[in-house]
């Protein structure tokens, strides 16, 4: 298949958008077989073609942080907030990550599955055509392997990649309370053994914060991903500055995310250790929280950024992509070109992919047709969708 008549933002290249006007692109097996400017197609093609009327098409968007698969709601606790209560203040009392426990433990699969389906399909209209889906709300072992069978399975009954992170350590739950050694011993790695047993896990993370593990409660974990050559990703600095992203990078983790209280010395051992930084906005907004990721710093130590929505209930109830590059934009000073790098080729960075997220020969077939004239306008407009067409491994959807 070709298609013609189109601008192309390839991403390829760091300061600009590889914008390619009068374009073509064609499409075979499933990957992108040629690209570039129309004027330059290659003389012996003689297959079908469909002209896009001057339509901008990017790489499909890469969603690189999510928690879709989960029980129940947290609205009450968005009231909670309201009133005045802090993110730890509401953990403390029972509620933030150990409340949707509770609801998640309960659920049957067919139901996790029915209600991570929602948010699939809200980014799916978006334009994404790859997901990351962590575990982390079931804090016992049957039931993280329940949400990592359930991960799986989203691709069985959506067109979409999945790439599923274990997050066993992503709280304490109750039963060990001021326990997190013998919980991370007893529940953490003998959930993870059996997840990649079964070959439900493609990483591993962990949430490195005062309310939750330490550096050092969390070190076990990731020796024995690194045992099972499993990659890791961290929750980083996202309350207090806390140790973990040095941890991150001196394991080599593909990415550390959140990363407010992040510092120069952070960014630059992320640049050292070849990790992206994964920027999540929505929860910035949705906590009311005014310390800012060090944005510049990244930039100068030339640190990849991705952007993700960080879906989940609790801290960013959010299933708009193209909603989080606004909110870089507008909350971080980040520009519309590393928003739009950040939901393509550095969040298949983030996810240790490297055939997708950018527009050349031998790439994936995952692209996104817009009606817009200017990749900016992906994240310079709110509450507007101008996707026009998805194409999924080469199958327009």
């Amino acid at each position: 298949m070709l298609l013609r008549n189109v601008t192309l933002a390839t991403m390829q290249g760091d300061q600009s958008y590889g914008l390619v006007p009068s374009g073509a692109l064609i499409i075979d097996a499933g990957h992108i077989a040629w690209v570039g400017e129309e004027k330059d197609l290659p003389p012996n093609y003689n297959g079908p073609e469909e002209d896009l009327s001057g339509r901008l098409i990017t790489p499909a968007l890469i969603d690189c942080h999510t928690h879709v698969v989960h029980g129940g709601n947290r609205s009450n606790e968005f009231e909670m907030r309201l009133m005045g209560a802090s993110y730890q203040e509401v953990a403390r009392a029972g509620g933030g990550i150990v409340s949707t426990v509770t609801a998640t433990r309960e659920a049957s699969e067919e139901m996790l599955l029915k209600g991570a389906l929602r948010f699939v399909d809200a980014l799916l209209a978006e334009g994404v055509c790859t997901l990351e889906v962590k575990s982390g709300y079931g804090l016992d072992i049957d039931t993280e392997l329940k949400m990592l069978r359930v991960a799986k399975a989203i691709a069985s009954v959506r067109d979409v990649r999945i790439k599923s992170t274990f997050l066993g350590a992503h709280a304490v739950p109750a039963e060990f309370h001021e326990n997190t050694a013998t919980y991370v011993s007893q529940v953490c790695i003998p959930a993870l053994n059996a997840a990649h047993a079964e070959g439900l896990v493609d990483a591993v993370d962990g949430f490195c914060e005062g309310i939750a593990f330490s550096p050092a409660d969390l070190k076990p974990l990731f020796e024995r991903a690194m045992a099972l050559g499993l990659p890791v990703k961290l929750h980083a600095e996202q309350l207090s500055h806390f140790g973990g992203t040095e941890m991150a990078a001196r394991y080599g983790a593909l990415s550390a995310d959140h990363l407010e209280y992040a510092t120069e010395a952070d960014a630059k051992a992320l640049a050292q250790a070849g990790s992206v930084a994964v920027i999540l906005p929505a929860a910035f907004y949705t906590l009311r929280e005014t310390q800012v990721p060090p944005i510049k710093a990244f930039r100068s130590h030339g640190v990849p950024m991705a952007l993700a929505t960080d879906c989940n209930p609790g801290s960013s109830p959010i299933a708009s992509l193209l909603l989080t590059m606004n909110m870089a934009c507008t909350l971080f000073r980040m520009t519309p070109h590393e928003a739009l790098a950040g939901v393509t080729r550095h969040a298949a960075s983030a996810l240790g992919l490297f055939d997708c997220g950018m527009l050349a020969s031998g790439m994936r077939a995952d692209l996104a047709v817009w009606d817009v004239e200017h990749p900016a306008e992906l994240a310079y407009r709110i509450g507007y969708n101008p996707l026009w067409r998805r194409f999924f491994g080469g199958r327009a959807k």
